[in-house]
């Protein structure tokens, strides 16, 4: 199988594509050159492709001035436009088209699941309203198309655990802010898993939360990960000093959501970290044992087994 992947370079997309290429499928990577170069290349880059996945988007944990936050919806509504755009002038389209999109998508207050509407309408909320919105055409293409809502993704190698593990293991870690805000997360594994999952089983339904059943607070994350590192965790980071360093964006880390799959699971699908604590133990284990990327075997079961 063919799978063209935007964003492949980044820390899922590394993982995607390795896994991909495990068991034997050619991954074509789309990087930024290929968007400057238009949609007429980029239809030339994914044709033959059967399967587009999509995790374009620039980092949001930074400073967000006007001209970044610029960047932040560019590299996301612009580049899914430029590619759906691609994908219009094939005479043979993908089969499928799985497109990221964020559970910043909700609001901070509630618990939600797939079946609830977005309903966020700070500039998080308006700009994956427009995100999903250009990748939703791509369905009047004839083309199969899933929006995978991500919550934070958690692995050794890259992403938040990465920036984290070093002031942990320093015993500098702490809650941010009072700690109390939701943190709706997914080990690196199972997201992967996720992606072969709906792949080969081609669900019916079009938008999917990637997020652990089980969301937790931002403190209880802090002391779990204290309690794997075997450090203590008494270094709050106070909402004045976050905001301080990343403006509006500091509102990112001090509001969460509380967010989890039903599709998935009642789909059948089999969440090898459901809780904090397994996952966070996971990621030590492999850290310390200096491995690197995902351990992930594709060829595991992923469904739920009697």
């Amino acid at each position: 199988m063919n799978i063209a992947i935007t964003g492949a370079s980044g820390f899922i997309g590394q993982h995607l594509s390795r896994a991909f290429k495990g068991e034997g499928h050619k991954v074509i990577a789309l990087n930024r050159s290929d968007f400057a170069l238009g949609d007429d290349h980029l239809a030339d880059k994914i044709n033959g492709s059967q399967v587009v996945i999509n995790l374009a988007g620039a980092p949001i944990n930074r400073r967000w001035t006007e001209a970044y936050k610029r960047e932040i919806l560019s590299s996301r509504v612009e580049t899914t436009k430029l590619l759906v755009n691609a994908m219009e002038k094939l005479s043979h389209r993908p089969e499928l088209f799985i497109s990221t999109s964020a559970i910043g998508a909700f609001s901070s207050i509630g618990n939600y699941t797939e079946s609830d509407k977005p309903n966020a309408t700070d500039f998080l909320g308006k700009l994956s309203m427009q995100w999903e919105a250009e990748a939703s055409r791509a369905i009047q293409l004839g083309v199969s198309t899933k929006i995978f809502r991500l919550g934070l993704v958690l692995g050794h190698a890259g992403g938040l655990m990465k920036q984290l593990m070093l002031p942990f293991k320093l015993g500098l870690g702490g809650p941010l802010g009072d700690g109390q805000q939701h943190f709706s997360w997914i080990h690196i594994d199972d997201l992967i898993n996720a992606y072969f999952y709906v792949i080969k089983h081609q669900q019916s339904t079009d938008v999917f939360h990637l997020c652990a059943p089980n969301p937790i607070t931002n403190q209880v994350f802090t002391q779990t990960l204290g309690a794997a590192l075997h450090r203590p965790t008494l270094f709050r980071v106070p909402d004045r000093l976050l905001k301080l360093i990343y403006g509006e964006g500091s509102e990112v880390m001090l509001s969460g959501q509380s967010v989890t799959s039903s599709r998935l699971t009642e789909s059948g699908f089999f969440f090898r970290f459901p809780d904090i604590t397994s996952a966070l133990y996971s990621i030590v284990d492999a850290a310390s044992n200096d491995k690197t990327g995902s351990r992930l075997n594709s060829s595991l079961n992923v469904t739920k087994t009697s």
